[in-house]
């Protein structure tokens, strides 16, 4: 939890992800091993659709596990927090609400989403980290309430254009915790970088997701999961949503990356393009015209950290390359400073390598860059030495 203690714009890029995929995966689960009822086999559009019209549920709670290799161990300092190195825990869910407790040996880590903020609380060193969700219009939710369920040559034809994308293996019949489900593989199709595969079960007559699984390219075994081993449906009360802060616990505020506040409070468009950018920034632009062969596709003027900087995407989908510009302070050693180094042409710069992709971070002549991919080391180290 030290990266995030410093958070910054790019940092938010980085770490952040491992918050949002954890708290996104707080309503789902990877059964270990039952005996429940497996329901009848049907297609895909089918299953879904026979979920759909099951009946309404109040609320979930659950007993979980979760199991986290995405880094090598040893890689973070904080690697045995719970989010990083896995734990078990409970789940209580209800009406757009979730809290998920996590408890390891060395502390608890409680996540929570009241509808409009996500929090992710260390309770070892007392510090609470905050981001603010979107919020949907009060249009989209009428439209939403005014919509029943999709019939099953509707969802088929909604999986028909999803199988442009990705691969899907059609509806699994099984069991999941004990309750009958259908499971289904997603695979990307092209451009997935180090994906290989996400696996998801939902309960067969209610529509509750059950299974998640996180795959890598080549690897038949998840690098994060998240399972239940005992599930129950029914009205949860509000103070099992709460997550509850001790005495003098720090608050740090996340927040994603935005268009300059200056720019916003002007109602002014977005700078894009690499020339307007360029001339937006208060430092030279590097934001070459591709990058190991990967053509630039997009480049944009963002806040970092109070300053403007500039986003630089690199190639399409999941396989894309994230570049981030920003003039760099030297007396910040930046989010990626206690993580292992690595040199790139002779500057000084640190590494995240993960399962499913590699960030580096390094400065040179003023300016911080901070490389982002679905892609192995070699590659991204690769990357980073063109620009320098």
């Amino acid at each position: 939890m030290n990266i995030l203690r410093r958070a910054s714009t790019t940092r938010i890029v980085i770490a952040g992800a491992l918050i949002v995929l954890a708290a996104g995966a707080a309503s789902i689960a990877l059964a270990g091993r039952s005996a429940g009822p497996t329901p009848p086999k049907r297609s895909l559009a089918s299953a879904i659709h026979h979920a759909l019209a099951g009946p309404r549920v109040a609320g979930v709670r659950a007993r979980i596990r979760f199991s986290n290799h995405l880094l090598a161990s040893g890689v973070l300092p904080d690697s045995s927090q719970p989010l990083l190195s896995g734990a078990t825990g409970r789940l209580w869910a209800t009406g757009g609400k979730a809290r998920l407790e996590l408890q390891a040996d060395n502390g608890d880590t409680e996540i929570g989403f009241d509808g409009k903020t996500l929090i992710v609380y260390n309770v070892a060193t007392n510090t609470a980290y905050e981001m603010a969700v979107p919020q949907n219009t009060g249009a989209d939710h009428a439209s939403e309430s005014q919509h029943g369920v999709p019939s099953i040559a509707s969802i088929q034809r909604a999986l028909n254009q999803l199988a442009s994308h990705v691969s899907l293996s059609g509806a699994i019949a099984g069991d999941v915790a004990g309750q009958p489900a259908y499971t289904v593989r997603v695979s990307p199709k092209h451009d997935g970088g180090l994906l290989g595969a996400v696996e998801l079960a939902f309960d067969a007559n209610r529509a509750v997701p059950l299974r998640i699984a996180v795959l890598s390219q080549g690897d038949s075994s998840p690098v994060l999961a998240l399972s239940v081993t005992d599930i129950s449906f029914g009205s949860v009360p509000a103070g099992d949503l709460a997550v509850h802060l001790a005495p003098g616990a720090k608050i740090v505020r996340v927040h994603p990356p935005h268009p300059p506040a200056h720019e916003t409070a002007a109602h002014k468009p977005e700078v894009v393009g690499a020339a307007a950018v360029a001339g937006a920034v208060p430092f030279t632009l590097a934001a070459p015209a591709s990058l190991v062969g990967v053509p630039r596709q997009d480049v944009r003027l963002i806040d970092g950290s109070g300053t403007p900087a500039a986003m630089v995407v690199y190639g399409h989908g999941l396989g894309a390359i994230i570049l981030v510009e920003q003039q760099a302070d030297g007396r910040d050693v930046g989010p990626l400073g206690s993580l292992p180094r690595v040199s790139v042409n002779g500057a000084s710069g640190h590494e995240l390598a993960t399962a499913l992709g590699t960030a580096i971070q390094f400065d040179r002549g003023g300016v911080r860059y901070t490389l982002v991919g679905s892609l192995p080391p070699a590659a991204a180290e690769a990357a980073a030495r063109a620009l320098a």
